[in-house]
């Protein structure tokens, strides 16, 4: 077995890899690049080599520093991970070269399932079910709608080295498809530099269903059943369980022999995935293969007992495996919930800074069910503009479905992070609505359900009390804690000491420009670090007891937090709802009403879509923004013309700068 191997990653990925290596006594590398200095992955590992500045394409990605820190090293092995370099045939190929091993697959197998046309062909010789659809170059748009109408709307058109949600399109008709076909290669020409276009029938109400499949160097293939992965945002997977509430056995079974087929028609010799789009009806069509460990692998590993990365790196070390098909079956049901730095209620733009604040729950047995945090970042790490915006994928195992998903959606709530903001309490509600219980999914539930999702701005009366209750509490613990010489003897805070009368104190709080009127009453006598009070006003009464930072609520306990003298948080279902002690001025960021785009957060200019002169209509976008992996269009607040445009294309900005002003239509100068 291999002594010492090097992870070519970084965060929550390298960390999981850590953790299998400790357990089989191999020794661990990370390389890292500056942003990852101080990182969990880098503090676990036992060496760390920097790597190069924080963009990836001048750290993670060279293939020459990566040789070189293994040389450096004396690494046996690289791990790429999941995500930069897992999928690189051309860097497999090179640490073979070097005689380095590469814990995946053989080159051969990434080429032949990392092209999706490519792969298609494979599929359908090997007898997978394969969407309707033409694989072949197709030069113009006319072109494309000719084949569009034989295949039959609605038609995806899908980039052939796409990936990430980028280069896909769904047109309805010939004029989606002449306009949709030459975006999607301009798309695909710039991300990936290859504008091949492929066309196929687009499946309504589709799920998106995968098989995991695990093979080694002696021909052996067997696969770990199926992921359901449709709950996505833009494309993007959030919310992944095992097995999928969709399929019966008989199903399962077909869609799992499909999968073994493919991989072994393409020599495949590693942990991999076989995706597969599915109708309501449990039709399902081949839609990729990815050559790799996948983001949602903990679910599958959690039903099975099996180790993922253990089985990738016995492969890559030569062995057999262990396992047979009859000796796998499904335990349970697993649920696992992406938590990423974003801002649901600012159209999920990526949330960037440092985590001042961050509990989450607790992991292992928790006795009829577990917990499982996969994370690689602590409280006090920084959420960087260079990288995914995950937190840590969240997962619970449990014995039904129903339950695996009220348990998550329990420890989504139990998520506190502060000031970054976060998906948690949006991932909780998606777990809570009707549909997702039922299993009744599809690919555009979140599309669907959005303004459900996103909690009305309105304020909760739990967090309310809360917020009054972290006040009252704050003013008894701070008299409490006085000297006798400053405050009478009695030390009575925030009531003042009253004998035989019950005390009484007024104050208000702010929440989205909104005044809320409280009063807070104790009980006749003196009050000291832990007091009991009521909290009354429009909403009725609530009894407070506790101390700062931990306030129970009608035996409730809520978290709280009083960063500055002006304001109060709670921490409220996986949200963090603020309050101020003042009005306040309003948000920060965005398009201002005197017609000001400011930068949402840290980033790079990367598109321009308008110039200083040009006249736009409200929604138009002006200037878009790069960061953590995403684009952001800012957009014209209102009608008018563009009176300044303050960057160009490439320019890194800051926070709250002022990119780009409108004036509106007839405002003089």
């Amino acid at each position: 077995m291999f002594d010492k191997i090097l992870i070519a990653n970084r965060g929550e990925i390298a960390v999981r890899v850590i953790k299998t290596c400790r357990r089989m006594g191999i020794k661990t590398v990370v390389i890292y690049s500056d942003a990852d200095a101080g990182s969990l992955a880098v503090e676990m590992a036992d060496e760390a080599v920097l790597i190069g500045p924080a963009p990836a394409a001048q750290s993670y990605l060279l293939a020459d520093k990566i040789v070189e820190a293994v040389r450096q090293t004396g690494a046996q092995a690289v791990h790429p991970g999941f995500g930069f370099l897992s999928e690189n045939a051309g860097f497999a190929r090179r640490l073979k070269a070097e005689g380095i091993a590469f814990i995946g697959p053989n080159p051969e197998a990434i080429d032949a399932m990392g092209d999706k046309i490519t792969s298609k062909k494979f599929a359908a010789e090997a007898g997978v079910s394969t969407v309707p659809g033409h694989m072949g170059l197709i030069e113009t748009p006319d072109e494309a709608v000719k084949i569009a109408r034989e295949i039959g709307y609605p038609v995806m058109i899908k980039a052939s080295a796409g990936g990430g949600g980028k280069g896909i399109r769904v047109a309805h008709s010939d004029d989606d498809m002449a306009e949709g076909f030459a975006a999607v290669k301009a798309e695909a020409l710039n991300a990936f530099g290859d504008d091949r276009v492929f066309l196929e029938k687009f499946i309504v109400d589709p799920r998106h269903i995968e098989i995991q499949v695990l093979g080694d160097k002696h021909g052996n293939v067997i696969h770990l059943f199926e992921r359901e992965c449709s709950i996505q945002r833009r494309n993007q997977k959030v919310i992944e369980e095992a097995p999928s509430p969709l399929l019966d056995e008989a199903t399962r079974a077909a869609m799992g022999a499909q999968a073994v087929a493919l991989a072994k028609a393409v020599n495949y010799d590693s942990a991999g995935t076989v995706e597969f789009v599915a109708g309501q009806d449990k039709s399902f069509y081949f839609l990729e293969m990815n050559t790799r460990l996948q983001v949602e692998h903990p679910v599958t590993e959690l039903i099975t007992g099996v180790d993922l990365v253990e089985q990738m790196i016995r492969s890559a070390w030569g062995e057999q495996l262990n396992l047979k098909q009859d000796d796998l079956s499904i335990n349970g049901w697993a649920i696992e919930s992406r938590i990423y730095a974003e801002d649901p209620y600012r159209g999920f733009l990526p949330s960037i800074g440092r985590l001042v604040r961050y509990e989450q729950p607790e992991e292992g047995d928790q006795g009829d069910y577990t917990v499982r945090n996969d994370s690689g970042v602590r409280e006090g790490d920084e959420i960087s503009m260079f990288y995914d915006p995950m937190i840590a994928k969240l997962i619970v195992h449990e014995d039904t479905r129903e339950a695996a998903a009220a348990r998550l959606a329990d420890a989504c709530r139990d998520v506190e992070v502060w000031p970054v903001k976060t998906n948690a309490g949006f991932m909780a509600r998606c777990l809570d609505h009707p549909r997702f219980v039922e299993g009744d999914v599809d690919t555009g539930f979140i599309a669907a359900e959005e303004g459900a999702l996103v909690a009305p701005t309105q304020v909760s009366v739990r967090a309310l009390v809360a917020a009054a209750g972290q006040i009252g509490l704050e003013a008894d613990a701070a008299a409490f804690d006085a000297p006798d010489n400053v405050l009478a003897p009695t030390r009575a805070g925030l009531f003042g000491f009253r004998l035989n009368a019950a005390p009484q104190a007024h104050t208000a709080v702010h929440h989205d420009g909104v005044a809320h009127a409280l009063t807070l009453t104790g009980e006749p006598g003196w009050y000291g670090r832990s007091s009991s009070f009521t909290v009354s006003g429009e909403f009725g009464s609530a009894q407070i007891y506790g101390e700062p930072g931990v306030v129970v609520v009608d035996g409730e306990v809520v978290s709280t937090l009083s960063p500055d003298a002006g304001r109060v948080l709670v921490f409220d279902g996986g949200d963090v709802v603020e309050f101020r002690r003042r009005k306040s001025s309003g948000p920060a960021g965005g398009s201002a009403s005197d017609g000001g785009l400011r930068a949402p957060m840290p980033g790079k200019i990367v598109a321009a879509p308008a110039k200083a002169g040009d006249v736009v209509t409200k929604g138009q976008p002006v200037v878009v923004l790069e960061a953590m992996k995403m684009e952001h269009a800012l957009t014209a607040p209102f009608d008018g013309v563009v009176a300044e445009f303050n960057v160009a294309v490439g320019d890194q900005v800051t926070d709250g700068a002022v990119l780009a002003v409108v004036k509106a239509e007839g405002a003089g100068e």
